[in-house]
């Protein structure tokens, strides 16, 4: 089958592609992929791969590489086409454009530019996980990739130890169990969290559990494949007095005591005023 070019109009297209299955492609992706004068793409290997699978002939039209390599150096091409009014679609590998992914710039400078832009909206990885994880879906937060460091993916983990949401990540294979050591540590071993693997493939892997379990799980098997990992949402933290104490006057020793109120309000899920009039006590010692 070969699907028929149809005429759009002038402006940036950011179209969604399938994480896996070909077929979850939308009618207006493949409408918008075959009409375009300029086709982007962060991997242009993946996406001929696709116009081939679905009939969408690409004929004489350009395909531009842009991704977090060769952006600057890509993105005055197509932005010169865009001001000469054709139409420019950029496409991710696999999922939604600007989600972990590097169309940002160039959506932000052809808005800037005052340029017209759409999206043409389709799969995307956090959502896919999140309907099938099983953890509350009404409220959630994306946090994209954690650092690669121990240390610094620690203190990116205390920021959410409170957040009344289900948390969800993207991450390597390579470092999935050294994540989930961590999170554990940080957000508390018993908190329940989901790992999905290789969504809408056939290999497709949700394995839940807690912290602790997955971290043992995944410290002794390497898994292959697009991972995210989801975890439960915090209630807040409960604790002593003499631990709070000592993570203020840890605070204070680096910061003011508005910024260290903060900072421990945050970390605890105490209420701000009163993380603020304590810091201030143990500031006049």
């Amino acid at each position: 089958m070969n699907w028929q070019a149809r005429d759009i109009a002038p402006g940036l297209y950011l179209v969604a592609t399938p994480l896996g299955n070909a077929r979850d492609i939308t009618l207006r992706a493949l409408d918008l992929l075959a009409g375009a004068d300029v086709l982007a793409a962060e991997d242009t290997r993946s996406l001929r791969r696709l116009m081939e699978i679905h009939g969408v002939a690409l004929g004489d039209r350009p395909l531009v590489a842009y991704h977090d390599h060769n952006g600057d150096r890509a993105r005055p091409r197509l932005m010169a086409a865009l001001e000469a009014g054709q139409s420019v679609v950029y496409a991710s590998e696999a999922g939604t454009p600007l989600i972990s992914d590097p169309g940002f710039d160039l959506m932000r400078e052809a808005l800037q530019a005052g340029l017209p832009c759409t999206t043409a909206p389709g799969p995307t990885a956090v959502v896919a996980a999140l309907t099938l994880s099983g953890l509350p879906s009404d409220r959630f937060l994306f946090a994209g990739f954690l650092p690669n460091s121990s240390g610094k993916r620690k203190s990116a983990l205390a920021e959410f130890v409170a957040v009344p949401a289900t948390l969800i990540f993207y991450e390597s294979p390579k470092r999935l169990g050294a994540m989930l050591r961590d999170a554990a540590e940080v957000l508390g071993p018993e908190r329940d969290a989901v790992v999905c693997r290789e969504l809408t493939k056939k290999f497709e892997e949700r394995c839940a559990g807690t912290l602790a379990d997955l971290s043992q799980k995944y410290t002794d098997e390497t898994p292959k494949g697009e991972i995210v990992v989801l975890i439960e949402r915090g209630a807040g933290v409960v604790t002593d007095q003499a631990t709070l104490d000592d993570a203020l006057l840890e605070a204070l020793s680096r910061m003011s005591v508005k910024d260290a109120a903060s900072e421990v309000a945050k970390t605890f899920g105490v209420p701000r005023r009163e993380a603020y009039q304590r810091a201030m006590a143990l500031g006049k010692r």
